[in-house]
């Protein structure tokens, strides 16, 4: 007994929830925003970190088997792209990812994402460079569209992983639109969540969805188009980012007059109506009834399709010279891929919000014979793990 307890005496303390281990060498970035690092030979997701450094961490979930959480909790040898966070509860708002990063080091990081995910899921090996997009201020004040909880006299964002309120500082949240960043203030005797949007004809408020000053259908422009769209419905938040994607866009399609194209998750209409401006024959097809009725209104020369698109891809032409897809985050998937693929489409645009869904995407797609011609990244969430990528594809071509 006596040895047993010598042996009790010498191991290592448990590792729990809330402690601070290390110090460790923190290795490459990873999806979603964490670099993996290794403690005692166990796998941890540190956030806050950069690779290269050595710092402790906090541990924030030993919940799974394989690997853990944490944060950092002391630098002891930063990396030169390391910077002071702008805002004072950066690291703890779950909103940001990289404010203690410099911007063009914060799409360097994204780029290796990018390129990680499709090398390893996809077997595709080339280098990514994330581009910056006219709007934001040094990658803040970029937001349009913004979510707030309101409880108990004060009003703020979530944490990090759970629905914890975590105080707005003073100036607001600094990567909201300057125009709503008071906003929020107004509303701190009220409960719910409140909703803050800077469109391109006004700020709309909403709490729990119910309109509180504003319209309920705003008004945004992309590449010389005005289109309503629901104030509490789908449009990107970067006030750069549409004219950007429909770029890249038009830009790898290369459409010519009287082609016809197929718009999948089409929202309200972006990419068809500047496909109709290019001379195309468009349909399009979303989930989301009242943006089907607003995009019949944005593009009244295309024709639109209501439903899901795994569910509606029996009702579509059976050829088309073009495909545009902009999925969620989950991707287009298997089916939605093989039945684009028989389309005999001579250029496909995909258009991807998360690099690992748009690899596994592109595997398949490279199974049913159509390869990358072409991909560019975009920086539209600066601060944030977050990226979206437009991919175009073309039919392989088969060697004789």
């Amino acid at each position: 007994m006596g040895t047993d307890r010598q042996a009790r005496a010498t191991e290592p303390p448990a590792i729990v929830e809330g402690a601070v281990a290390g110090p460790i060498e923190v290795g490459p970035i990873a999806h979603g925003g964490h670099c993996v690092a290794r403690l005692d030979g166990r796998v941890v997701f540190v956030r806050h970190a950069l690779p290269g450094e050595t710092v402790t961490v906090r541990i924030t979930d030993t919940s799974h088997e394989r690997f853990w959480w944490a944060d950092a909790a002391t630098v002891i040898a930063p990396s030169p792209d390391r910077v002071s966070p702008p805002c004072p509860i950066a690291g703890v708002c779950g909103g940001c990812d990289f404010q203690h990063v410099r911007v063009d080091a914060q799409r360097g990081l994204k780029a290796d994402v990018v390129a990680e995910q499709l090398s390893r899921l996809a077997g595709i090996h080339r280098s990514v460079t994330v581009e910056a997009v006219p709007g934001d201020d040094g990658g803040l004040g970029w937001r349009t569209r913004m979510r707030y909880l309101l409880a108990d006299g004060r009003v703020g964002m979530r944490a990090w992983r759970s629905g914890r309120l975590v105080p707005l500082p003073d100036g607001g949240c600094l990567l909201a639109r300057p125009e709503g960043r008071d906003e929020p203030f107004a509303h701190t005797s009220e409960t719910g969540e409140l909703q803050v949007v800077v469109a391109s004809s006004g700020m709309t408020v909403l709490r729990d969805g119910e309109v509180l000053a504003g319209k309920a259908v705003v008004e945004e422009r992309a590449s010389g188009r005005a289109y309503k769209v629901r104030a509490d419905g789908f449009w990107q938040v970067h006030p750069g980012a549409a004219d950007a994607l429909v770029e890249a866009v038009m830009a790898g399609l290369r459409p010519e007059t009287g082609e016809h194209a197929i718009d999948l998750y089409c929202g309200v209409g972006l990419f068809a109506g500047a496909l109709v401006d290019a001379g195309c024959r468009v349909t399009g097809v979303e989930s989301d009834r009242a943006a089907v009725e607003l995009a019949r209104g944005n593009v009244p020369e295309a024709r639109f399709h209501t439903g899901r698109v795994e569910r509606t891809l029996g009702r579509l032409p059976r050829r088309a010279d073009l495909v545009v897809l902009d999925p969620p985050r989950t991707g287009a998937r298997a089916a939605v891929v093989r039945h684009v693929v028989g389309l005999g489409a001579r250029r496909i645009a995909y258009v991807a919000c998360d690099p690992a869904a748009l690899a596994r995407d592109l595997a398949t797609f490279a199974d049913e014979g159509y390869e990358l011609a072409s991909l560019r990244a975009f920086d539209l969430f600066p601060m944030t793990h977050h990226i979206e990528c437009v991919a175009i594809l073309t039919p392989a071509v088969r060697e004789s």
